[in-house]
């Protein structure tokens, strides 16, 4: 049991928060490892950088990688008040989410399980 009083405790909680400006994607409809091809490419580079790589990406991720990103640009200007030429991708992964599984019918009255894999991705950006 922790010391002191609930205030206390509270403040001393508090003052581990992480001020890094972020965006989370819950439960997009992308596996993690579809997911992480586009994280990795983006990964510590400049914002701007960043955004010239997902518009040209053919891949399904990173449009939604895209609108995380500018959500998280969008939250470091007006929540941080922090210059957007200065931004760079420090962290950025994407974690396993629920599964959707489904049937598909075969052959002699058998059925094979699919899964509809889902991720969370998460991008969290610093100023240089």
């Amino acid at each position: 049991m922790a010391k002191g009083h609930r205030s206390q405790i509270k403040r001393q909680r508090n003052e581990n928060v992480d001020t890094r400006p972020s965006a989370k994607l819950s439960y997009a409809r992308v596996s993690v490892q579809k997911a992480c091809f586009v994280l990795d490419a983006i990964r510590g580079k400049s914002v701007t950088q960043a955004l010239g790589i997902l518009a040209y990406n053919p891949r399904y991720a990173s449009s939604l990688i895209e609108k995380l990103l500018k959500s998280a640009i969008a939250n470091a200007e007006n929540n941080n008040g922090m210059n957007v030429e200065n931004l760079y991708i420090e962290e950025c992964y994407a974690n396993k989410g629920p599964t959707m599984k489904r049937i598909r019918p075969r052959a002699q009255g058998r059925a094979y399980r699919i899964e509809k894999r889902m991720s969370h991705i998460t991008i969290v950006l610093n100023e240089r």
